[in-house]
């Protein structure tokens, strides 16, 4: 079985994918430039995670206009990077990008970074949303692609134990896009908390 990561450069989805390595599971990550404003940071940190691992080298698939169009904190300076941080249909956008790719690669199954529901802000990172969105995939390919996340049962800090037991280093998942990590974003202060729990 096959497995389309879409990968940011991010800790969650470094896991999922060394996970998936060592269940046996081939891996072809996907990374999605969308208009963000972290699109090169993440990049950067994407293939230094990829190549320090020994994963398959991440595919960049251009999708900028998008944010320039929907813009969102996540795309647009100008807005609030907390307040407006919602992009509506990004993990739709994901997902349909990833199923597309695993179409044309013949594989089966795409896996997107989303943890606990219980920490879910957004009404795209649940497994009801996870559900219609692979529906959506079978109707438009006639394809059984499944769409999962396979950190959906755990929460920031167990990721982060999971990552620190993998040896995992030199993720990046600032928002903001800034060389040192802005401490005030989602992201961020996702993050901060965790590493709070597991200290």
């Amino acid at each position: 079985m096959g497995l389309v990561v879409l990968v940011s450069g991010g800790i969650d989805s470094t896991v999922i994918s060394l996970l998936a390595v060592r269940n046996g599971i081939e891996t072809h990550p996907l990374f999605i430039d969308y208009g963000q404003l972290c699109v090169e940071p993440e990049w950067s940190a994407c293939l230094y995670v990829h190549r320090k691992h020994k994963l398959p080298t991440p595919v960049r698939m251009g999708l900028g206009g998008f944010g320039k169009t929907i813009p969102s904190g996540l795309t647009d300076s100008s807005k609030d990077l907390v307040r407006e941080a919602f992009l509506p249909c990004r993990n739709l956008l994901f997902t349909i990008c990833g199923a597309s790719y695993a179409y044309s690669r013949n594989v089966d199954c795409v896996a997107l970074g989303l943890l606990a529901e219980s920490e879910a802000i957004f009404p795209d990172q649940t497994r009801v949303f996870l559900e219609r969105a692979e529906e959506a995939v079978h109707a438009a390919t006639g394809r059984a692609i499944r769409v999962v996340a396979p950190l959906l049962a755990i929460n920031k800090a167990a990721v982060l134990a999971i990552a620190k037991k993998l040896g995992v280093a030199g993720t990046y998942s600032c928002h903001r896009g800034t060389a040192v990590p802005c401490g005030q974003c989602i992201s961020c202060l996702e993050r901060i908390r965790a590493s709070k729990l597991t200290s």
